[in-house]
């Protein structure tokens, strides 16, 4: 890495850091981006894009491109078992993107790095954030400089090691470096666990046939499960996985993100997919075939509080983190890069007092407490259906939508956030 001084260091380069860094480039900010992976996501793991970040991504000029690359879903249906409860039309949304869009995480960031670096900036891969101090006027952050390096003898692996240490200045440091974020505890920010841990098992896979060009919610007594249209006949399905699930039940030695191509694992993995979907879904009469990779993820709903002090500040799943139905953590954070980099702006280039930090600080908790529903939830008109009574405080995470577009959606099943 070139220079010890920067005015703004980003630490963590998925998409809501790469679209922080892009918006501050854009505004002929000097960024400074590291990650300490080695590139962008090689995984197809599919993300979903809400109405309000592809407004965002339009006024760049990027949103029909990443359109191209991903798959509209206009539908998302609510079910319990075999019944439809209800469903959500995101084309009442109205406006010029009324879907939801579905496409690999890797395709976002290696478009969002490519209009980066013609903007005159190259992630610094293989760069880790290790530490801070700071004092009035600068952020000083120590980042270690990694490299692979291959140990053992008889049985040789790959382990990365801190190739060297160095020191770089800024102005201001911006950490969206995921839920596990090295930047939050250095920083001495609170993460706040606001309600229990949910266990998830996804699965990429093919089936014979398409279903329902839809995404299909399954909420049923005791778990919440999705069926996620990738693309022609391929599929994601998430289930949640039960206590009993989590101490065997769920194929134990294939809680892994990549696949190892031994049969007798895929067929095992294969008979599972199929059973728990025909139990949970009995509509879903599709057969499974290959499927592609499985993982097991946690969730738990958090927040942290302040959302930065001083010249260090969070955005993206760095600062929150709740259910994977309504990509709610991941979305915001494009919204909350948007206002940070706005802010940050008009410090650097308008001479606008740092005090301007407090009312992000002030704004995202507001947003994050109405989406955790801590400050009301959703509450039923007098007609709603008794399922989505019953449901409520779940169906809050499955929304995709903050802002106008919460309440919007929501009524849509008899709902108002309070």
């Amino acid at each position: 890495m070139r220079g010890t001084q920067t005015e703004v260091l980003v630490v963590g380069a998925g998409p809501v850091g790469l679209w922080s860094a892009l918006l501050l480039a854009e505004h002929g900010i000097e960024v400074t981006v590291i990650d300490r992976e080695a590139r962008t996501s090689a995984r197809s793991y599919a993300c979903a894009l809400q109405p309000a970040t592809l407004r965002l991504l339009d006024r760049l000029g990027l949103a029909e491109s990443i359109i191209e690359r991903g798959r509209r879903v206009e539908t998302i249906a609510f079910y319990d078992g075999a019944t439809r409860q209800g469903e959500l039309r995101l084309s009442k949304l109205g406006g010029e993107f009324p879907f939801l869009l579905i496409l690999p995480q890797s395709a976002l960031e290696s478009l969002l790095e490519q209009r980066l670096r013609a903007a005159g900036v190259r992630v610094h891969w293989n760069y880790r954030f290790d530490g801070l101090t700071e004092d009035e006027e600068t952020v000083s952050a120590v980042i270690e400089e990694l490299e692979g390096t291959s140990t053992g003898y008889i049985v040789p692996h790959w382990e990365t090691v801190v190739k060297n240490r160095s020191t770089l200045r800024a102005q201001f440091l911006i950490g969206a470096d995921g839920h596990n974020s090295m930047v939050r505890p250095r920083a001495g920010l609170e993460y706040q666990r606001v309600g229990d841990a949910e266990s998830f098992a996804a699965f990429e896979f093919e089936t014979e046939k398409k279903t329902a060009d839809e995404l299909r919610v399954v909420l049923d007594d005791t778990t919440t499960n999705v069926l996620w249209p990738l693309g022609e006949n391929r599929y994601r399905w998430t289930f949640q996985l039960l206590r009993a699930e989590l101490s065997g039940d769920f194929p134990e030695k294939e809680r892994r993100s990549f696949r190892l191509g031994e049969p007798a694992i895929d067929e095992r993995i294969r008979q599972y997919v199929q059973r728990v979907a025909h139990q949970r879904a009995p509509w879903f009469d599709s057969e499974v075939r290959q499927v592609h990779w499985c993982t097991e993820v946690t969730f738990e709903r958090r927040m942290v509080a302040p959302f930065g002090r001083n010249r260090c500040w969070l955005a993206g799943d760095a600062a929150h983190q709740t259910g994977p139905v309504g990509v709610q953590s991941m979305n915001v954070g494009f919204s909350e890069a948007d206002a940070l980099g706005s802010i940050l702006r008009k410090i650097l280039r308008e001479a606008a007092p740092l005090q301007l930090l407090d009312g992000y600080d002030r704004d995202r908790q507001k947003e994050w407490r109405a989406l955790l529903g801590l400050s009301g939830g959703l509450k039923p008109h007098g007609q709603t259906n008794a399922w989505a009574v019953q449901r409520a405080g779940r169906i809050l995470p499955c929304l995709p939508a903050s802002g106008p577009d919460l309440p919007a959606l929501a009524g849509q099943l008899g709902l108002t956030p309070s």
